[in-house]
């Protein structure tokens, strides 16, 4: 016990800025990001001061045009991460595909996995429920995927589908983010909801996101959120637990 208490006590003076305030439009939906999970390959990282981490996603983990990549939310949870974590070195790769499945994502897994990153933030289900994949196909390329990326080094963050009004009533992407919620549990590993961070952003009128897809501005501050966002899950979840009594020291 005694090992862990100055590693935590210098997890909290490297994270302290992290605790800076969201910005407006972001902290309408930060209540939705609980998590329960612990991320040990994460808090290793930290400690070593190289936050290494692998984003693999479809094409809602990208945005168009030429600045595009720099929008997108793997980069803003790069630039988040190294925000909330000074002195450490924070490096994010996407290897974003538009049109891939669980299953697809799943096989490019081993290779994308040999640099070894600490974290694979994993978003998936879109492309899934859009081709209707049968819905224990698409929970059992979650559970082959965590446990490849565990046997590879990697926690797992688990990313759902993102929300569209337009598209809402016409896939069914609630079934897949419940299968993907299950698989989780069992797993356990941290799930990163954001199909109901952007629901709620579209029902409060935080962004509208009927035309975010003709509104790369709006688009990319969806994107700046989900990044910050994700960064506090992952910051929060590779905190050490407080061992007993420390809190009333």
């Amino acid at each position: 016990m005694t090992g862990r208490v100055p590693l935590l006590l210098a997890f909290l003076m490297l994270a302290g800025p992290a605790l800076a305030e969201q910005p407006a439009e972001c902290r309408v939906a930060e209540h939705l990001i609980e998590n329960g999970v612990k991320l040990p390959q994460v808090a290793r990282a930290i400690a070593s001061k190289k936050l290494d981490i692998l984003v693999m996603g479809a094409g809602s983990s990208s945005l168009p045009g030429p600045e595009g990549a720099r929008n997108a939310y793997p980069a803003r949870l790069q630039n988040a991460l190294a925000a909330k974590l000074p002195g450490v070195k924070v490096i994010v790769t996407a290897d974003v595909k538009a049109r891939r499945t669980a299953a697809e994502m799943v096989q490019a897994l081993p290779a994308a996995l040999a640099a070894k990153p600490a974290l694979l933030v994993w978003q998936s289900g879109t492309v899934d429920a859009m081709l209707s994949v049968d819905l224990d196909q698409y929970s059992q390329a979650l559970d082959k995927g965590i446990t490849i990326s565990r046997s590879a080094g990697s926690d797992v963050v688990l990313v759902n589908s993102q929300y569209s009004p337009r598209t809402e009533s016409m896939i069914a992407l609630g079934a897949y983010s419940e299968y993907m919620r299950w698989v989780a549990v069992q797993q356990e590993v941290p799930v990163f909801d954001r199909f109901s961070v952007m629901k709620t952003w579209a029902d409060l009128g935080t962004f509208d996101l009927h035309s975010a897809t003709k509104k790369l501005d709006i688009a990319a501050r969806v994107h700046d959120c989900i990044g910050r966002l994700l960064a506090d899950l992952v910051v929060d979840a590779a905190k050490p637990e407080t061992p007993p009594g420390l809190e009333r020291r």
